[in-house]
């Protein structure tokens, strides 16, 4: 049966963000679900379908895992502040809980701005589109806690001298983990984070999780001053809600980003069935003017904010009930 008590409580919250964000002069765009290209990502698996057409023929078209590569463009035609609610898609997903393979994101750039600054901006546009009957962890002050302070806080791993992998195994082993011989730097971080950290972080508020290892590769900007990038992840009940960065406007360092992540991409699916989407070969050039994005799944917010464990009462389709035995969900 359909929800339609939670379908206006959806309608509630994207009214206020819109609200929201058109009150900060942030303009509102809507970009294309299906691109050509997309950004190397070898950790997100993609939907591909065929444009047909009676000239060109068959073409190859991806569905967006999010409108990263659309807005970026449009910041560096000079959009200003810009901010978007749209349909985003992932391949190989879980079913129920907090995953479903299309879903609804909210992505937002600030221009001039760094990634402090949007921790400000969605702790600020939290307390301002609340729902009237939030649960208790809106009153409390958000917890904002650097990678290193949560490595060593719940795992006893010291971050600084984590750059030596050899270190970072022997606690991997310490935890129990046991890491193979040429396990990559990362992937025995994850390993780490995964395990002992993330389940750790606390659960009564909203936690702003900063400064990412530099060694995990992304488009955001790397600190001089020490090995971290300019990012962050915010959590409310033990769940990811929305990453943040401070968004790299260096192209060679976009260069070298994408011809690694494809490289990677490439050896990664090289024998399987896995859709390997062209890297879009404009991107890396793009002037981007100093920005910070953030993207927020906003049915995970919604969930947190009714006090639900799972997103599936919030849509009113979930792809589990359509592949449920052939029945249909009404």
């Amino acid at each position: 049966m359909f929800d339609f008590n939670a379908a206006r409580k959806r309608s509630e919250l994207f009214m206020a963000i819109r609200r929201f964000f058109t009150e900060k002069d942030f303009l509102e765009v809507s970009t294309p679900t299906l691109s050509p290209y997309l950004i190397p990502e070898p950790s997100i698996k993609v939907f591909r379908t065929d444009f047909m057409n009676e000239f060109k023929g068959h073409l190859p078209l991806y569905l967006i895992p999010s409108p990263e590569i659309f807005m970026k463009k449009l910041l560096a035609a000079g959009s200003g502040s810009i901010f978007q609610i749209s349909q985003c898609f992932r391949n190989a997903e879980q079913l129920g809980d907090v995953h479903n393979p299309e879903f609804t994101m909210l992505e937002y750039y600030a221009v001039d701005a760094d990634e402090k600054d949007s921790i400000e901006l969605t702790i600020e546009m939290i307390e301002r589109t609340q729902l009237t009957s939030c649960p208790a962890w809106i009153d409390e002050k958000p917890l904002i806690i650097t990678m290193a302070e949560a490595m060593y806080k719940y795992a006893g791993v010291d971050m600084d001298k984590a750059e030596n992998i050899s270190y970072l195994r022997k606690e991997a082993e310490r935890l129990s983990l046991t890491p193979a011989p040429d396990e990559p730097w990362d992937d025995t971080f994850n390993r780490i984070f995964l395990t002992y950290t993330e389940p750790a972080l606390p659960k009564d508020r909203e936690v702003y999780l900063t400064e990412y290892p530099d060694r995990i590769r992304c488009l955001a900007a790397k600190d001089n001053s020490k090995p971290v990038r300019k990012r962050w992840e915010m959590y409310i009940s033990g769940i990811e809600i929305a990453n943040c960065y401070a968004e790299e406007t260096d192209n060679k360092e976009m260069a070298s980003y994408f011809s690694e992540e494809e490289a990677r991409l490439m050896k990664d699916r090289e024998g399987t069935d896995d859709v390997i989407p062209p890297a879009d070969p404009d991107f890396p050039s793009l002037c981007i003017p100093k920005s910070s994005g953030t993207a927020m799944g906003l049915d995970r917010l919604l969930a947190a904010e009714l006090g639900l464990k799972t997103i599936e009462p919030l849509l009113l389709f979930p792809l589990s009930d359509m592949l449920s035995d052939g029945k249909s969900s009404i």
